[in-house]
């Protein structure tokens, strides 16, 4: 099945069809969009993913997936490492 550019296998799409999909299988459709497409381009498609396929089905799993894909990752945190260990004592 053929999609367009910014759906080229046309995964999202089809997950809006699936009657009952949980949200954790639009997270793991998402993650396998997300690989199939230029990730410097992730915004835009984001953006136009959800003008196409929110108006419709603002309630569907996939519609909050996407509009979490297009929130900023949480900063990034120190994880340990030997001087986080000495500083505990």
């Amino acid at each position: 099945m053929k999609g367009d550019i910014t759906d080229p296998k046309a995964l999202i799409r089809e997950a809006y069809r699936i009657d009952g999909i949980s949200l954790e299988e639009c997270r793991s459709i998402f993650v396998d969009w997300a690989l199939s497409i230029d990730s410097v381009d992730a915004p835009a498609h984001l953006a136009r993913l959800l003008e196409v396929y929110a108006p419709d089905a603002p309630d569907h799993p996939m519609t909050q997936v996407l509009t979490e894909g297009t929130k900023a990752p949480p900063a990034a945190k120190r994880r340990g490492g030997r001087a986080a260990r000495l500083s505990e004592s």
